[in-house]
């Protein structure tokens, strides 16, 4: 499998983003503290954000004002001090990702010219 191109990692981005907010609508910070699975899957889908942005290229990603080191140490930090995990933050960080989306929804319009439709 070839590796991932900037435009496909951007869309595996905003995916991931997708499938987080799905996860989380219509959950209270307490059903999402006593689900295990749901927050196994939230979780995953931060791991593959971080691990996308580290890959786009760094040229188009100053372009556009946002603190990508965030989502990327957010990674880290769940692959490497899982332990330490405070579920009631990943809550938080899942009700909170509006600015990434609008973003990356950005960068693919400008850098790509993708169509939001077209690339789903």
């Amino acid at each position: 499998m070839d590796k991932p191109t900037p435009k496909e990692r951007l869309v595996h981005i905003r995916s991931a983003i997708n499938k987080i907010i799905s996860f989380v609508r219509d959950q209270s910070v307490d059903e999402f503290i006593a689900d295990p699975l749901r927050q196994d899957a939230v979780l995953f889908q931060f791991i593959i954000i971080g691990e996308a942005i580290r890959h786009v290229d760094k040229k188009i990603l100053d372009k556009y004002p946002y603190t990508w080191h965030i989502p990327m140490s957010f990674r880290n930090f769940i692959t490497h001090e899982y332990h330490k995990i405070s579920m009631v933050r990943v809550y938080n960080a899942a009700h909170n990702l509006n600015e990434l989306m609008n973003i990356i929804e950005i960068i693919l319009e400008k850098e790509f010219n993708t169509d939001i439709e077209l690339s789903l």
